[in-house]
């Protein structure tokens, strides 16, 4: 009589372990999902501006090389000036097209060279921008430079995350906890598109008294956010 009885309490046990499946995770209650955002208006203070010259001929290899004349002077004038983060030099788009004639003819070629001036030091890059002979300003425009971004982020970041923090402990007492535990948690940072850049067009000549004045710039507003999204358990 008691092996049966042990036997039908072994069965028992082992039909309970089986109806249970051992590793399946309890389900998760008093969880809430916050969000909190830090928002910052920056002064841009990277200035690029795009230094252009045009030139037309008969020939694509004549065209090329007026621009070679032009370009190559200004390139070695503006590397004298070069600075890292300061003022920085490269050279943009070099390119000669055919230019067509009614009868769909080539009768002649157009040809473009461009010289790329970008950094922090604005009063240089405007100056040196001004005393290029040959060239005139197409594009200039402002941004953040690298080091200006990753220092207000960061800081903004640690702003954004702190206000997810009290809003999370204040969402607990809210609701009669005491504190809270962190589960899956985000954090973005990001620029806000501003304004496009200011474009130019000075294509007509320019007397030489007046083309080595530095170019007039004004910087304008980048706005800098950092958002913490995710979710919180509520603890007693």
């Amino acid at each position: 009589m008691r092996r049966s009885l042990s036997l039908a309490l072994l069965c028992g046990l082992m039909g309970a372990a089986q109806a249970q499946p051992v590793g399946v995770p309890q389900a998760v209650t008093n969880v809430v999902n916050l969000s909190a955002t830090a928002v910052e208006q920056v002064t841009q203070d990277w200035l690029t501006m795009v230094l252009s010259v045009t030139r037309d001929g008969a020939d694509a290899g004549g065209v090329q090389r007026q621009l070679k004349q032009v370009l190559e002077p200004a390139l070695a004038e503006a590397r004298r000036e070069a600075s890292p983060g300061a003022v920085e030099v490269r050279t943009g788009r070099f390119q000669v097209n055919p230019r067509y004639g009614r009868d769909g003819r080539i009768s002649g070629w157009q040809g473009s060279a461009e010289l790329v001036l970008a950094g922090r030091d604005i009063g240089k890059v405007a100056a040196l921008a001004g005393r290029l002979n040959g060239l005139v300003v197409s594009q200039s425009g402002y941004s953040l430079s690298r080091e200006l971004r990753e220092q207000r982020e960061a800081a903004l970041a640690a702003a954004a995350i702190q206000k997810f923090r009290g809003r999370a402990q204040e969402v607990a007492a809210q609701f009669g906890f005491k504190t809270y535990g962190l589960r899956e948690i985000s954090v973005n940072t990001g620029e806000q598109m501003g304004q496009p850049p200011m474009v130019y067009a000075m294509r007509a000549k320019v007397e030489m008294a007046d083309a080595a004045a530095p170019v007039p710039t004004e910087p304008g507003q980048g706005e800098l956010s950092a958002s913490v999204q995710g979710s919180v358990q509520l603890l007693p």
